[in-house]
């Protein structure tokens, strides 16, 4: 079986990806107006989008003189390629104690239990 991609985006692409994702597919000037910082030169996210089209996250196609960028990955291959990664760097593989982390770091809301609480139910019905 082939292995799956890992995908370590920084701040920006990511912030770049999420806009594609909810917009769908946009020119640089426009990505730029998406992303919403005005401190954030075009040049710099249209470098970013040439660099991200090389690495395989993006393609682009021609519309009149102007490139049009779209996601080549979906959001799930990034969460689950990112969170791996985490999990692998962090915590040595060990999700336990991963989840115990972010259950005592973070605050956890009662909803945000009983959905976590379903999951397991669930998948230990599954195994």
């Amino acid at each position: 079986m082939a292995k799956a991609p890992k995908y370590r985006l920084g701040d920006l692409q990511l912030r770049i990806m999420k806009v594609l994702w909810e917009h769908g597919p946009l020119s640089a000037t426009e990505v730029q107006e998406a992303l919403g910082r005005v401190e954030l030169a075009y040049t710099t996210v249209a470098t970013m989008l040439r660099k991200m089209e090389i690495r395989g996250l993006l393609s682009h196609s021609v519309d009149g003189r102007r490139f049009v960028y779209k996601p080549a990955i979906r959001p799930e291959t990034v969460t689950r390629s990112m969170a791996g990664d985490i999990l692998d760097r962090l915590f040595e593989g060990n999700l336990a104690d991963m989840v115990s982390h972010l259950l005592t770091s973070r605050d956890v809301s009662r909803d945000e239990l009983v959905r976590l609480e379903q999951l397991i139910a669930r998948l230990k019905r599954q195994t």
